[in-house]
């Protein structure tokens, strides 16, 4: 091989790798960065679903009530911080983006229990209006939680790259699944 030939593969050799590495960096950023309009849908969710909660603590004259939703909210809530927390992260908002959506998320569980406190005298909890509105508003936002929880944030994470090679990481992660939404259920029911 004569110098010249030898200098052409090198370049071409060189460029071939900065081309794979951009290519292949492109490919990693995308998969790993969440889509900003999943991360507001995602918020929306949560909101309402916080928004009702409120409202149900602070409509609530019962004490036993009280307790266990209080019990069930603080568990709640700082799951739901720490899920959407890291969506909004990955979702690569600018600051002032990241401050709003923490800000709503921060504001509407308050929000509900001031709302519910002064309802008290007019809402009634077990009248069919009540409801049917609160019925309604649980069941859209919880179909919206479990179809971004199955759809986008579970299944981007298990069907990566890293899960799909190791069965035992497969296994570790189903388990954690499972054990999370039977350590919800438990929490549901003792409420």
């Amino acid at each position: 091989m004569e110098v010249n030939e030898m200098k052409d593969f090198r370049v071409w050799f060189v460029e071939e790798k900065k081309l794979t590495v951009k290519m292949r960096t492109a490919t990693e950023t995308r998969s790993s960065a969440i889509s900003p309009t999943m991360v507001a849908v995602l918020e929306l969710g949560i909101v309402v679903h916080s928004i009702v909660i409120g409202l149900s603590v602070g409509a609530t004259n019962n004490t036993c009530t009280i307790k266990g939703l209080i019990a069930a909210l603080c568990f709640h809530q700082m799951f739901e911080g720490m899920g959407l927390g890291g969506c909004i992260l990955q979702a690569e908002y600018g600051w002032v983006k990241k401050a709003v959506m923490a800000f709503f998320f921060a504001v509407t569980t308050p929000f509900g229990v001031a709302l519910g406190m002064a309802l008290s005298k007019t809402y009634k909890e077990n009248s069919p209006d009540s409801l049917i509105t609160v019925g309604l508003l649980n069941a859209s936002s919880a179909g919206l939680l479990i179809y971004m929880a199955l759809v986008d944030l579970l299944a981007a994470d298990f069907m990566g790259q890293k899960m799909q090679r190791s069965i035992k990481l497969q296994m570790k992660s189903y388990a954690a699944v499972l054990l999370g939404a039977g350590g919800m259920s438990v929490l549901a029911k003792w409420t």
